[in-house]
C-alpha cells in the first residue's frame, strides 16, 4: 500500500512550528489544522537583513497567523548574535557550511521554546523550500533535540515528559508547493527576493529600499571620522552656489546627515530668510523661519523644529536644500520611508531643490515610486 505523502507522528496533535517566512507556511499551516494537528507559529528568524526586511516578513508571518486564529509567537532578534555564530562563514557559498550553522541556530531556540511550553513535537517551514538542503535541515533539527533533551537513550527519551522530537518532514510533498503558490495570491503576501541574510543576496539583485538603507547607516559608520570634513567642503560649495538667493529652506541635521549648521549660520548673518521644517501631523509639514538656534525644540524624530509664526509665502522661496539617505544622478532620492518632503515638496512644485548629501550617498541608481519627487540638482 502506497504510504501517503506526509506523514504525521503517531500519537502528535500539536505541534510548535518554525516559520521562515507566511508564504512558505501557509499551506503547510492549513494541511496541519485540516488533519487535526493544532498548530502554534514560532517566528525566529535573527538572520534576516536588514532589519527592515526583518519587520515585513515577521508582520507577514503574523498577519497570517491572526487570520487563522492561531497562536504566534516572536522570537527575538538579534542578528549580532547570528551573526557570531556563523563567524568565519561569511563566504561560505549558498548550501554551505553557513546554512548549516544558521538552520542549527535557529532550530535550537525552536527545540528550547518547544520545550518550555511543553510542546513535545517541533517542526520547520524551511523544509518547504526547495532551494534547501533537506538534509542540513534535518540534521540540525536532530541536532537541536540532542542539545535541548541532553544525553539520554533513546527508550528513556519516550519517558521524558520533557523531551522533544524533531518532525523531520518534506513540506514540498503532497501538492503544498502549488497550494502554497495559491494562498500568496490569495492573501498578497510580501514574496521576499531572497534567502534572508546579508549574505544570501544575489549580487544581480536590484536593491530593495530597506537594504540602500541598511548600507548606507553602514557607510555612515565606517566613514563617521570623516563625515566632519566631508560636511565642511559641502558647505563650502553650498555656500557659492547659494550666493544669489535670498530665502532658502534648510534642514537641521541629524547626527548621520551632512552638517549645515555652520552654512545656517553664516546666510542668517547675511541677512538672508531661512526656512526650516516642522512636523504638524502624520505625513505633513510646513515651513517656519530661522534666526538663530534659541528658536529651536526637539519635535518627532528627535529632529529640531523652529517655534515661530509659520511661513506663508512658498512662491517665494529660492531654492530648497533637500537630506535623504541616498541619491543618484538623475535625482531620484530616498528618505526615510516617511514622505514628509515627498508630500510636502510635491505640493510646492516650484521650488528648486537641490539634494544635500555625503559622496558615497550617491548610488547609480535608487529605487523610487510615481509618488517619489526628483531633484532638480
Amino acid at each position: 500500500m502506497k504510504q501517503p505523502a506526509i506523514q504525521v507522528p503517531e500519537g502528535l496533535d500539536e505541534v510548535l512550528l518554525h516559520a521562515c517566512c507566511a508564504p512558505c507556511s501557509s499551506a503547510i499551516v492549513e494541511w496541519l489544522m485540516n488533519h487535526g494537528v493544532r498548530v502554534t507559529v514560532f517566528y525566529f528568524n535573527p538572520n534576516i537583513w536588514p532589519r527592515e526586511e526583518y519587520e515585513i516578513r515577521k508582520n507577514e508571518s503574523k498577519r497570517h497567523a491572526e487570520n487563522l486564529g492561531i497562536r504566534w509567537i516572536d522570537g527575538d532578534y538579534d542578528h549580532n548574535a547570528w551573526c557570531e555564530h556563523i563567524k568565519g562563514l561569511e563566504n561560505e557559498p549558498e548550501r554551505g557550511s553557513r546554512c548549516q550553522e544558521c538552520f542549527a541556530f535557529r532550530l535550537t531556540q525552536t527545540a528550547r521554546k518547544a520545550q518550555e511550553l511543553g510542546i513535545r513535537y517541533f517542526a520547520t517551514t524551511l523544509a518547504s523550500s526547495r532551494w534547501k538542503s533537506l538534509e542540513q535541515i534535518e540534521r540540525a533539527g536532530h541536532l537541536a533535540e540532542a542539545v535541548v533533551n541532553g544525553p539520554q537513550s533513546k527508550d528513556s527519551a519516550e519517558e521524558q515528559p520533557n523531551t522533544v522530537c524533531f518532525w523531520a518532514q518534506n513540506w514540498r510533498k503532497g501538492g503544498l508547493q502549488e497550494r502554497r503558490n495559491q494562498l500568496l495570491r490569495e492573501y498578497n503576501f510580501y514574496n521576499q527576493q531572497y534567502c534572508g541574510c546579508e549574505f544570501s543576496v544575489p549580487s544581480q539583485m536590484t536593491p530593495t529600499k530597506a537594504i540602500i538603507r541598511e548600507l548606507m547607516r553602514q557607510e555612515k559608520q565606517k566613514n563617521k571620522d570623516e563625515l566632519p570634513a566631508m560636511s565642511a567642503e559641502i558647505v563650502s560649495g553650498l555656500k557659492r552656489a547659494l550666493a544669489f538667493n535670498q530665502i532658502i529652506m534648510a534642514y537641521w541635521p541629524l547626527p548621520d546627515e551632512v552638517d549645515i549648521r555652520p552654512l545656517i549660520e553664516e546666510l542668517t548673518a547675511q541677512g538672508k530668510i531661512i526656512l526650516l521644517p516642522k512636523i504638524t501631523g502624520y505625513g505633513m509639514m510646513e515651513l517656519r523661519r530661522y534666526t538663530s538656534p534659541a528658536d529651536l525644540v526637539e519635535g518627532p524624530f528627535h529632529v529640531m523644529e523652529p517655534v515661530g509664526k509659520p511661513f506663508e509665502h512658498y512662491h517665494l522661496i529660492d531654492v530648497a536644500l533637500v537630506p535623504g539617505v541616498a541619491f543618484d544622478a538623475v535625482g531620484h532620492r530616498l528618505g526615510r520611508g516617511k514622505g514628509y518632503y515627498d508630500r510636502f515638496l510635491a505640493a510646492h512644485p516650484r521650488i528648486y531643490k537641490v539634494g544635500v548629501y555625503f559622496p558615497f550617498q550617491l548610488l547609480t541608481s535608487v529605487p523610487f515610486e510615481e509618488h517619489d519627487v526628483r531633484m532638480n540638482a
